[in-house]
């Protein structure tokens, strides 16, 4: 369904000392904050939603809660954006979607996150919505759970482009701003 793009080499301990060096030399406390995340996707202050939208990404990314990415979050950060397989891709995107971490994704916490996303749909949020509902939520419940989640995007191409959150666009950003050593 267009997802299988994903990279599936792994990176060589060059590549992962390279990133190292560049990690520390640009941020000399081993530690990336919320503003320099921010900064690295270009994030401007005055745009309440982008800002909310790109501090949701970077405390998924903080697996130890202590608001920075340290180089191994950062890391993993970074393979799941580049090289994550669907799969992964996919729990990320739920687990993003599900902003009071109960598993379960209510209808407030999907449209919130299609408002967010620019599609070309005809469609309004509330209708995607009801539309996503009706295909994914399999037990009827209202909810949805991670895995229903999982199972409804991979069966249906249309389902799958708009759950999935597609953070391809990135790779370039991150490359460039690394290569450009202005990462951190």
């Amino acid at each position: 369904m267009g997802q299988e793009e994903s990279h599936s080499e792994e990176m060589d301990l060059a590549q992962i000392q390279d990133l190292c060096l560049t990690f520390m030399k640009e941020c000399p406390s081993g530690a990336l904050h919320l503003h320099e995340f921010k900064r690295i996707f270009g994030v401007a202050s005055s745009s309440a939603e982008e800002s909310l939208y790109i501090e949701t990404v970077f405390h998924s990314f903080d697996t130890n809660k202590d608001n920075t990415l340290d180089f191994i979050e950062y890391v993993a950060a970074l393979h799941l954006i580049l090289r994550g397989n669907l799969e992964d891709r996919l729990k990320w995107s739920f687990k993003m979607y599900d902003k009071d971490g109960n598993g379960k994704l209510d209808r407030q916490e999907l449209i919130y996150k299609i408002k967010l996303q620019t599609t070309d749909v005809s469609m309004t949020p509330s209708e995607i919505c009801d539309r996503i509902f009706e295909l994914v939520d399999q037990n009827n419940d209202g909810q949805i759970t991670l895995s229903e989640f999982m199972e409804g995007a991979q069966k249906d191409e249309w389902v799958m482009n708009l759950l999935k959150l597609d953070v391809n666009a990135t790779d370039v950003s991150i490359r460039k701003r690394c290569s450009e050593k202005v990462c951190c």
